[in-house]
């Protein structure tokens, strides 16, 4: 019994680490490619601003937008709150201080993301 409940304890911590593998390797904002300037807007309050780099995925691949938010006010840090495949473009627009509109998806900042592989 004691050898089961330590294989089972094995293979779920294994399972656990290479879950967190793919989502590392393929889901996670934190990774994803710099890309070129595209454009950025800054919240009506100064408090944010969203700036939009386009991707080029190569030969095999559409471009992509990558929407980075830039903190102004809190600790000047950045977080990826949009990716979005097959665009080339980015229109930002700030509906209020905390909502933005770019390419039709609205996200409430800062908790809000849009990535289009969870979709």
């Amino acid at each position: 019994m004691k050898i089961l409940k330590g294989l089972l304890i094995v293979g779920l911590l294994f399972g656990a680490l290479v879950g967190y593998g793919v989502y590392w390797a393929f889901f996670d904002m934190n990774r994803l490619p710099a890309g070129e300037y595209l454009t950025e807007e800054t919240s009506p309050n100064g408090e944010y601003t969203l700036k939009a780099y386009v991707t080029n995925g190569g030969a095999t691949t559409s471009y992509s937008v990558r929407g980075e938010l830039v903190f102004n006010k809190k600790f000047n840090g950045t977080k990826n709150i949009y990716w979005n495949y097959r665009e080339d473009t980015a229109n930002i627009i700030w509906e209020d201080n905390n909502t933005v509109v770019i390419n039709g998806h609205t996200l409430n900042v800062p908790n809000a993301k849009f990535d289009f592989r969870n979709q």
